[in-house]
């Protein structure tokens, strides 16, 4: 789903912030229209026009532009594109590389598949540029094994870009060559980390690689790797056609821009928005018509499920880094889940902690052995079987995982085990006291007959 929001940008940017002004979307502009997809539908609408207006810069006016546009990476981190770019060591006399990162498979997360799907050829414009600005000769697609019918779409548009000229040598006359490879995972989680994601384009065991040395400086084939994700480089082409002030005068002073936002849940709209950066939640529900009918907020997550939950208070939060930061999230993928007052927490933090417990590469102990061992307190409490020091012993091995594991999906798995509890821990002990589930008709209804007295009032 496609939707423009109602947002002209920041005043101080020389935007309209009134409600009466309606942003176009950018990404996601024409994706309801037949064969979106195609070379054709892309020209049609200004593609590749970005690409002629970099080559006509040198490289490092172009990392230049691309930083003072503000872009900020759209994977999770919010890394600054630019100056990631501008971390690549010139003269060294090794091959650089880009690898995007198309291994969506964070839980909620919807944004980068779609994209590709609707339109790739914006990910291979912006590609182009961005291999331009650090020297490349070679990219590489990380792509999602199971999502078959995206790789198919993705392969033409790749052949579509080769034989009208946008790759392959002196590509319109500027002298570059580029070779660009889609390579399709086979599933794993883990891969979605950017270490991780290059040993397995190497061959190997997708495991995260201790860092120093940062794939800048040695990443793929030990050279100088720049790794983006899908959305972060599909937005390059965008900056560079309209220019690096159109794109500021969007999102907020510290975030610019425009984003997509994965809405699902117990929402009556589920879909992808497209929206700049500082809308809040309330605003999105605004515009997708809201919770599903006779039900209301209950949690949600700003990031999918990775990042800490959030309540109905944090409607009005803006889902920027810094708002949600400063809320004590984070905007990760932006994947907005919603749950409404009939789900359980602790069922679906249990759910979610299987995830990572099952996608743990095992390579370091507090992910390998926490995960496993959250679990199982866990389907206890949710089971009726836990005791009140499970509480304890909980938050205890999550702060044993967090911060301590070689990569992210620690922190990813501890993060809903900390927010649930600090919401939610009158839920986690009425299944202790109750001996299961509240939300359960079998075992009580006075739960369910006050969470329906909120609704009712």
């Amino acid at each position: 789903m496609t939707v423009s929001t109602e947002y002209g940008g920041r005043p101080e940017a020389g935007g309209d912030a009134s409600p009466e002004k309606l942003l176009a979307p950018v990404l996601s502009a024409f994706w309801d229209e037949p064969e979106s997809w195609t070379l054709e539908t892309y020209r049609r609408h200004e593609g590749y026009e970005g690409l002629r207006k970099a080559l006509a810069m040198t490289p490092d006016d172009l990392i230049a532009y691309v930083k003072d546009s503000g872009l900020r990476g759209r994977g999770g981190a919010g890394f600054p594109t630019g100056m990631k770019w501008q971390f690549i060591p010139q003269g060294d006399g090794k091959p650089h590389y880009l690898v995007v990162n198309a291994d969506e498979s964070e839980p909620g997360t919807c944004k980068d598949i779609p994209l590709l799907f609707a339109n790739p050829h914006s990910l291979i414009e912006g590609i182009v540029i961005a291999c331009y600005a650090i020297r490349s000769n070679h990219a590489f697609i990380y792509l999602r094994g199971e999502v078959v019918p995206v790789l198919r779409r993705l392969h033409e548009a790749v052949r579509e870009a080769y034989e009208a000229g946008y790759l392959g040598t002196d590509i319109l006359g500027s002298g570059l060559d580029l070779e660009l490879t889609v390579h399709a995972g086979a599933g794993a989680y883990i891969c979605g980390e950017e270490t991780a994601l290059l040993d397995s384009l190497e061959g190997r065991r997708g495991q995260p690689r201790l860092r120093p040395p940062f794939p800048a400086v040695a990443g793929l084939y030990a050279c100088p790797t720049v790794v983006n994700n899908v959305e972060s480089i599909a937005s390059v082409p965008a900056i560079l056609n309209k220019g690096k002030d159109w794109f500021k005068a969007m999102g907020s002073e510290k975030s610019p821009g425009f984003t997509l936002y994965s809405l699902s849940g117990h929402v009556a709209s589920p879909g992808q928005y497209e929206a700049p950066l500082g809308i809040t939640l309330r605003q999105l529900l605004d515009m997708s018509g809201g919770m599903r009918p006779g039900h209301r907020l209950k949690f949600w997550t700003p990031g999918g499920s990775s990042t800490p939950m959030f309540t109905d208070e944090h409607l009005d939060v803006p889902l920027d880094y810094e708002g949600v930061g400063a809320a004590g999230s984070m905007l990760g993928t932006k994947a907005l889940q919603c749950f409404d007052e009939t789900t359980c927490v602790v069922r679906a933090v249990t759910r979610w902690t299987e995830f990572y417990a099952h996608e743990s590469c095992g390579k370091c102990t507090p992910c390998r052995e926490g995960t496993y061992w959250l679990v199982q307190l866990l389907r206890d409490i949710e089971a009726g079987k836990g005791v009140m020091t499970d509480l304890d012993k909980l938050n205890d091995i999550a702060d044993n995982i967090n911060g301590k594991s070689f990569c992210a999906l620690g922190d990813g798995a501890a993060s809903p085990i900390f927010s649930s509890l600090k919401y939610f821990r009158d839920e986690y002990e009425q299944h202790i006291t109750g001996k299961g589930c509240p939300f359960d008709p079998a075992k009580s209804t006075a739960w369910a007959d006050r969470h329906t007295t909120e609704v009712s009032a």
